[in-house]
């Protein structure tokens, strides 16, 4: 490819905003361009990066038997609701209507799809295992996109899905995929931590997340500087304090109107942690009110686990006045007849181990003091529902120190079970004639979101570095000096090195030309001077370390083919 011919060019300034430094180098570096808030659009650059992501994938996934294919972006909404999953995504999830009144979804992810696939095709237990990939877009109406790709609006992922007949054939199946993710990511040139996860709105029994430590990360990996421990945030456990004393008569006491909570406790001089905090969640099925310490937060994935049902979310204004409280505070201690059949009332372990807590009232302008649990109030059940802070000690081990790191998921493995096909009625007739139902295994990689990962892991103050396999050329090709022997030279070079090569063609300064093929991260440079020329030699640089090479022009080709093979990456 010749420069000139390209369709973008390098920038030299991005926007302010522009913050991420993989995003800011994936702009200067023509890669992508934004279209609107969260929506992106890939340059000619973008999609061969694309590719040979791609290709690894392609590599590795049909390593395991997968086969490709290909499900519509739009789906029914009949699926959504079959499954059980239409409650569960809101705003996130698009729903519109056909001109024939049908009601559609733009699928956030295809578990649905996939199933009615397998329906068509693979009726008997003689079909099973299958194992299914695809390379489609999603769209998510997220509410905050981030870092460019890493959370974008519209995406492409790879999601695969496998189906067995057996949770044993699948158990055995989920460690295949799990190493292939691995061998996935070694290749992209990405260093990642396997963390246990929670499942979401996926649904099923198990999940992991391959994480990167990332400033650009909207995760957080907690490990063990001890033992192997790691797992996300959302379900990571760890060792709680909690405050034990004489038990005091609760008081009932006034307070300023119009005042936080945090005012009042101040006020009484009541620490964060001997403060409950009570907060109202919406699940599939009613109400959950989770109470936990006020020095600590609700995890949803704990709390959703706990109840059994997934939680959409925190509950607003028309939920509170539906159930009759009136706030701005809520407490487990006089939810109102109105309201308890609704609400499945959970307190955090560490609260409910703890002594003479405040807590608030669901009347306004009072608090309670010295609270305690099983004394004062009760609860339907007693789980830990809280993150664990940063530094605490690992449970497992009993001496280490959780360490809390802010992460980008790139992708993520989950054993489903049954989930789906039970819910959506999908069997297959065994040798005795009984209807089963398949075990399934979901496994996605975002595709964008591995572009900028790569980036943020393989960059320096002049731009990217592309690892070999990912990289859009291998060689950059450009000269200095205007004689015809120099031109000759490098046109008969273009020319051997084939599409591998961008030649650098363009009526610019030597310096401006350096400064793009370092932003662009091409593996190799190889420069023709006119000296260099009449020597017989060229250099060959290498973008990673800096090494530069005087190479006889006859051995150029075989030297960078050897170059490249050394050790799949310079």
């Amino acid at each position: 490819m010749r420069y000139s011919n390209l369709f973008t060019k390098t920038l030299r300034q991005v926007p302010g905003r522009v913050r991420a430094p993989s995003y800011r180098l994936l702009l200067q570096g023509g890669y992508v361009r934004p279209v609107s808030q969260g929506l992106f659009s890939f340059t000619p650059l973008g999609m061969r990066v694309m590719r040979n992501i791609q290709t690894i994938i392609r590599e590795e996934m049909e390593r395991l038997g997968g086969q490709e294919v290909l499900v519509p972006l739009v789906n029914p909404r009949e699926m959504w609701v079959s499954s059980g999953r239409d409650g569960l995504i809101e705003r996130d999830m698009v729903r519109f209507q056909d001109r024939a009144g049908r009601d559609l979804v733009l699928s956030p992810t295809h578990e649905e799809a996939m199933v009615e696939l397998m329906r068509s095709s693979a009726r008997s237990y003689r079909d099973l295992p299958q194992f299914l990939y695809q390379f489609q877009t999603k769209f998510r109406d997220e509410e905050k996109t981030r870092c460019g790709l890493v959370r974008a609006r519209e995406f492409v992922m790879k999601d695969a899905y496998s189906f067995h007949r057996s949770f044993a054939e699948l158990n055995g199946f989920f460690p295949k995929v799990f190493a292939a993710y691995q061998e996935i990511f070694r290749r992209c040139g990405v260093s990642v931590e396997a963390a246990e996860a929670g499942v979401g709105y996926m649904g099923g029994q198990r999940s992991y997340e391959f994480l990167m430590p990332s400033e650009c990360g909207d995760d957080y990996l907690i490990s063990c500087d001890h033992c192997a421990y790691t797992a996300n945030e959302d379900v990571a456990i760890g060792q709680k304090e909690s405050f034990q004393q004489p038990l005091r008569p609760i008081r009932d006491v006034s307070v300023p109107d119009r005042q936080s909570l945090t005012v009042v406790r101040q006020l009484l001089e009541i620490p964060r942690a001997r403060m409950l905090k009570s907060m109202l969640y919406r699940a599939l099925e009613g109400y959950v009110m989770a109470v936990v310490r006020g020095d600590q937060d609700v995890s949803e994935e704990k709390l959703g686990a706990v109840v059994g049902r997934p939680i959409i979310g925190p509950a607003q204004r028309p939920d509170l006045d539906q159930l009759g409280l009136l706030g701005p505070w809520l407490s487990p201690l006089d939810v109102p007849e109105t309201a308890r059949g609704a609400i499945t009332v959970v307190i955090d372990d560490a609260c409910a181990e703890s002594s003479n807590m405040l807590s608030a009232e669901n009347t306004p302008g009072r608090v309670y003091a010295d609270v305690n649990f099983g004394r004062d109030f009760d609860s339907d059940f007693v789980a830990d529902i809280t993150r664990i802070p940063d530094r605490s000690t690992c449970r497992h081990c009993g001496t280490g120190t959780l360490r809390r790191v802010r992460a980008m998921e790139l992708g993520n493995i989950f054993r489903l079970g049954d989930f789906y096909t039970r819910a959506m009625k999908y069997w297959v007739r065994e040798e005795d004639g009984k209807q089963t139902f398949p075990y399934m295994g979901s496994y996605g990689i975002g595709l964008g979101r591995l572009m900028s990962g790569v980036v943020d892991a393989n960059r320096d103050e002049q731009g990217i570095i592309w690892p070999t396999e990912l990289a859009p050329f291998r060689v950059f090709l450009m000269s200095i000096g205007k004689s015809l022997s120099v031109r000759d030279v490098v046109e008969e070079l273009y020319q051997e090195l084939g599409d591998q090569v961008l030649f650098d063609d363009r009526r610019e300064s030597i310096s401006h030309k350096l400064k793009d093929a370092d932003l662009l991260g091409i593996p190799l440079r190889v420069i023709v001077s006119r000296d260099a020329v009449q020597e017989g030699f060229v250099e060959v640089g290498i973008r990673r370390s800096g090494e530069t090479r005087r190479v006889h022009r006859n051995d150029l080709v075989r030297t960078i083919a050897e170059m490249l093979g050394e050790s799949g990456d310079v």
